[in-house]
């Protein structure tokens, strides 16, 4: 059968549905004959493409038919193979081609042996040298034009650099691949497009061939459809070729009389596949078959004119209104993007009260879980067709995390992430498990233990009389966790290769979460994705670094997509823009339509500098805008359309899209729905009138409940804020440290506290040898590099300072006499206790002195009776409250701090004395006393509310989500 003379090019405009609406034509052209109809070819982008036609043909089957083979031409972007109908057994086969994944592991090997670089970084680079490498397959570039390029401007060091490495490399990898006989999936596709283009062109095939919304402009592409095009009873259908644009704008786009092309405009790449099928636009038919989903032709109209090329938009100013008229697109604009979701959703829902289908439409896969999440409400069931990355799954999640603990030798905060994960049972009943983890949880809470898991263990085995219960509680089970994870430690400590550590991972999984880890669609993709890693490991980087592994996880996970199984509601769909191409339904809902996401940012090449692509010839980074703005317009095309965009995000305020911002100039305004979804979403889980805040809590309390025995640092608490006093005497509540936590200021005290204690217990205040202690006082202590560099200059500096004070003291008659002793007297009936730092002794009577690491309260504090620790304890010396002490009269009272006083570290401040809110030392007893009687008598013995925030100055927040400050602090 001859050729035709003329292509037979066809283009469905935006406002068809076009898998509809070339369904449609096939069966008006070839359905009467249903062998026919059979013997049909059908092109196709790829397997998604083949998907939509095929459901369309579903449709439109009211008695059966036989459908025509829909071939994939594949996309080496996404990993698509060429159809098996392409490449037939009757001719000489091709090499097969090489995995993905063990090219990305071969390439990192080979950038390894280059240049010094972890393994993670080694594999980034991998899988962008991939992608370089079929771009230049693709676009039939070879080595040489790399090597020979003519750049008028020389390149940066850096760009320089690069491309030399990436030379090196290249020149490098056919040997690699003629060693393993494979050829690369991109290459093996060129040849046997190659091979089908030569073969129909010499025996064509004996049914139609249509080649349908293929839109990439690759040569071995345009060749192959350039010979459909010109077969007897071929055509090539594209989506959305633009007919109405005036050729002044077209040929801008194509980048004619030597200006340089669009590539952001969304007719880019139809105008570059037409002129490397040597085919013109104006030989271009439309397609006279539609369906029933069709907009309005209008629609289309008004595509063209928002999407005009940038120096062609004065245009909008005299255009009619019936070329900018978007008839049934409405759009809605709400503050977060949780409220998008639900409004969304709401709107998926009210559609569904309608005949047809709906559909979302969104690059956001954050927004489409949450939609999917928000219609389970109402029982519709619409995961994102999309998929999610692996690293989202729970048996990613596990992974990662096993990685990063092992990574981190089992530090408290991801081996407990670990223990905690909600597939991991470890043998043991789940309840029983979490019981043990829970257990473990409370014990690390503080600083962080020793080294790795025996690390824990010791913390566990140590006594101590604030958590030994809490420790004891938790050792049993943490020994029967410690065989579980020690290979992984083991293996992790040693000098491993990736197939060990990827071994040893995976038995660890297996001990750890049974079968459970590989079952369902996530669990299978982890499956799958070890056995790939395990069969090509010894392929890739020679040294690995367990400390970078849990990144090459991530970038091998987030890389690997977990799509639901079909048999969702069959009226609701959540598309991202691959899955959308070819797609329709009555009802499409475009989110996300922010700058940033809808188009995405270009992703940075770090191999070729943008001149260096310019003079490839090979697409820009930004090329994929105008594919993305392409989807917009194919979307665009329903019958009902509704825009949705959020005002801010995580990180702040947002940018509306160009393109919403193009389609809003252009009609003038772009109207809300009838249904304002965005105010139902508001209203749906929200309530009528002011919120009922919490108000200042005001305790009572029963005078029989209320303690009769407080210790001096508490009665400041009591003073300062009652509410924090009931929760901790009273309801006896502590809160907790953070796990893995920084020393803090208690911490610090403690340790201080310690060490002058010995001091002065085993050493008798000796000179130096309090220096000597402060020096080696964080030894053996879970401290940061950080806290322990800058906190032992200071603790050295303070402890000569104590010494040398001491000294002086001595030397006008004053000793040191009692350290870290306990007294306690009553007062009013009530039992106060307390703990002196140290006690001198001087000529007419005692000193009181209180050591601390951080401010001393200010003499204002004291005088109001908010800070009456030092005058409590000269009561208790007073009365002879200090076990094997007499009653001597307490003459000086005096914090001793570690702040700094000009250059030097350590201070002393009295709040005794003559001047401003300073108490004389003879009557600071008195008047300390005569102030606590005053808050017992109010709270003690008493029966005054125990009112939260007295003072808010002198308050600690360890309790303020108990009291719900954020809700009444100001308002009352």
């Amino acid at each position: 059968m001859a050729d035709r003379r003329t292509p037979a090019v066809y283009t469905i405009p935006p406002h068809r549905a076009f898998a509809d609406a070339l369904v449609t034509g096939l069966l008006a052209l070839h359905g009467g004959d249903r062998m026919a109809l059979a013997r049909g070819i059908i092109l196709v982008p790829n397997n998604r493409a083949g998907q939509a036609v095929s459901d369309a043909f579903v449709r439109r089957a009211e008695g059966g038919l036989l459908m025509p083979r829909l071939v994939p031409i594949g996309d080496p972007e996404l990993d698509d193979r060429t159809g098996p109908a392409l490449d037939p057994l009757s001719e000489a086969p091709l090499p097969p081609a090489i995995d993905p994944l063990r090219r990305q592991l071969i390439f990192a090997r080979m950038l390894q042996a280059e240049r010094a670089m972890d393994a993670a970084e080694a594999m980034r680079l991998a899988a962008e040298l991939g992608r370089v490498q079929d771009q230049l397959l693709v676009e039939e570039k070879s080595l040489h034009d790399l090597t020979t390029l003519d750049l008028a401007e020389g390149l940066s060091a850096h760009w320089d650099r690069a491309l030399d490495l990436l030379t090196l490399v290249l020149s490098q990898w056919p040997d690699e691949l003629a060693k393993r006989g494979v050829i690369d999936l991109a290459d093996r596709r060129n040849q046997l497009l190659n091979r089908v283009e030569d073969r129909w062109g010499r025996e064509p095939p004996p049914g139609f061939v249509v080649a349908a919304g293929v839109s990439t402009g690759a040569p071995a592409v345009a060749r192959l459809l350039r010979r459909v095009a010109r077969l007897a009873n071929g055509k090539v259908v594209l989506a959305g070729l633009d007919q109405q644009m005036p050729d002044a704008e077209w040929d801008a786009v194509a980048g004619k009389d030597d200006a340089p092309p669009i590539e952001t405009h969304p007719q880019f790449h139809l105008a570059q596949m037409l002129d490397r099928m040597g085919v013109a636009r104006a030989e271009v038919k439309l397609w006279r078959y539609g369906s029933d989903a069709d907009a309005p032709p209008a629609r289309s109209r008004a595509i063209s004119n928002a999407l005009a090329p940038a120096r062609f938009t004065d245009k909008w100013v005299d255009l009619p209104a019936a070329d900018r008229r978007l008839t049934g697109v409405r759009a809605i604009e709400v503050p977060t993007p949780a409220d998008e979701a639900q409004a969304i959703a709401l709107a998926i829902r009210e559609a569904l009260e309608r005949p047809g289908t709906v559909a979302l439409v969104t690059p956001d896969r954050a927004l489409a879980r949450r939609v999917s999440a928000h219609l389970k409400r109402w029982k519709i069931d619409a995961d994102d067709s999309a998929g999610l990355p692996l690293s989202t799954t729970p048996p990613g999640m596990l992974l990662l995390t096993l990685a990063t603990a092992a990574a981190e030798d089992f530090a408290p905060v991801p081996l407990l992430a670990l223990l905690k994960h909600p597939l991991v049972t470890g043998g043991m009943a789940r309840i029983d498990w979490l019981d043990g983890a829970r257990r473990l949880d409370r014990a690390l809470r503080g600083p962080r233990p020793g080294e790795g898991l025996h690390g824990i263990t010791a913390l566990l085995e140590t006594p101590d009389k604030y958590e030994g219960d809490v420790r004891n509680a938790a050792l049993p089970w943490w020994r029967d966790v410690v065989p579980l994870l020690e290979p992984v430690q083991a293996a992790f400590r040693a000098t491993p290769t990736l197939p060990s550590l990827l071994e040893t991972l995976r038995t660890a999984l297996q001990t750890l979460g049974g079968d459970a880890i590989w079952s369902g669609e996530a669990g299978r993709a982890l499956a799958d994705l070890f056995a790939d890693l395990q069969a090509h490991a010894a392929d890739g980087p020679s040294a690995v670094d367990p400390a970078s592994l849990p990144r090459l996880l991530r970038q091998l996970c987030d890389a690997t997509t977990c799509r639901p199984a079909r048999g969702g509601h069959p009226r609701v769909f959540i598309w991202g823009l691959l899955e959308a191409k070819l797609q329709s339904a009555e009802t499409m809902i475009l989110g996300g339509l922010n700058e940033g996401v809808w188009p995405a940012l270009p992703s940075p090449d770090p191999w070729l500098a943008p001149a260096v692509r310019r003079s490839l010839g090979l697409p820009s980074l930004e090329r994929r805008i105008g594919l993305s703005a392409h989807d917009l317009a194919g979307a665009l095309g329903a019958p009902n359309v509704l825009l949705t965009r959020a005002q801010r995000d995580t990180s702040g305020p947002t940018n509306a899209s160009r393109f919403w911002l193009r389609l809003e100039t252009m009609a003038g305004h772009l109207p809300e729905p009838d249904l304002r979804v965005d105010l139902l979403a508001r209203a749906l889980d929200g309530h009528e009138g002011q919120p009922n805040r919490a108000t200042r809590p005001a305790v009572d309390v029963p005078l029989d409940a209320r303690p009769r025995r407080i210790s001096v640092t508490d009665v400041d608490r009591l003073a300062a804020d009652p509410y924090a006093f009931y929760a901790k005497a009273i309801l006896k509540l502590k809160s907790l440290d953070n796990v893995d936590e920084e020393p803090g200021a208690s911490w610090k005290g403690s340790v201080i506290h310690k060490v002058l204690e010995d001091w002065a217990k085993e050493d008798s205040y000796a000179a130096g040898a309090l220096v000597h202690r402060m020096r080696h006082a964080l030894d053996g202590e879970a401290v940061s590099p950080v806290v322990r560099t800058l906190w032992l200059p200071r603790l050295e500096k303070v402890a000569e300072w104590i010494e040398a004070e001491v000294e002086a003291n001595r030397v006008k008659g004053r000793t040191p006499f009692r350290a870290e002793i306990d007294g306690r007297i009553d007062i009013d009936g009530v039992t106060v206790t307390g703990r002196a730092d140290r006690i001198d002794r001087t000529l007419g009577g005692v000193a009181i002195i209180d050591y601390k690491t951080g401010r001393a309260p200010s003499a204002r504090q004291v005088k109001a009776g908010l800070a009456v620790q030092l005058g409590l304890l000269g009561a208790i010396a007073e009365q002879g409250g200090f076990k094997d002490i007499d009653s001597l009269p307490a003459e000086a009272f005096e914090y001793w701090t570690f702040q700094k006083d000009g250059d030097d570290f350590g201070k002393m401040e009295t709040p005794t004395g003559e001047k401003g809110d300073r108490i004389s030392a003879d009557a600071f007893v008195e008047t300390i006393v005569a102030a606590f009687r005053t808050h017992a008598a109010r709270w003690l013995t008493g029966e005054e509310p125990f009112v939260a925030k007295l003072h808010p100055d002198f308050t600690y927040g360890e309790f303020d989500q108990l009291m719900r400050l954020e809700e009444w602090q100001g308002r009352d």
